[in-house]
């Protein structure tokens, strides 16, 4: 069964980009346009085999929903990469306290993403 990815960003460019990258691939794809929407889709029952998300977005921004995606019962040991131009070592050891399982700097190719995706997530 395909594996699936959500990817939590404001601008709509980035994930059609990420996401035509990773349907091509085999994965199946959810969307968020933020974290406060990724959150409601993760209470709402959407399982994510990885989550893929921006730092500096409204309403919620990625540091804030790492932190609660890790307080979620069943998301303790789902692999959340961080996709952002943010590319301070502060902010990248910030994401890694709070859980965040890879912190990869925008632009990323196409190949590079799935690479890494391969790292984190077995049977990818």
């Amino acid at each position: 069964m395909a594996k699936t990815i959500l990817i939590v960003d404001d601008s709509a460019t980035m994930v059609m980009s990420v996401k035509t990258n990773l349907e091509m691939a085999g994965f199946k794809v959810e969307t968020a346009k933020d974290g406060v929407e990724a959150l409601t889709k993760l209470k709402g029952g959407t399982k994510p085999d990885l989550i893929i998300t921006d730092i500096n977005m409204p309403n919620m921004g990625g540091m804030e929903l790492i932190k609660n995606v890790r307080a979620l019962p069943g998301f303790r040991f789902t692999p959340i990469l961080t996709l952002t131009t943010e590319s301070q070592a502060d902010k990248r050891e910030e994401g890694k306290k709070l859980g965040a399982t890879g912190w990869l700097v925008k632009p990323v190719g196409g190949a590079d993403l799935l690479k890494i995706i391969k790292q984190v997530l077995p049977g990818a």
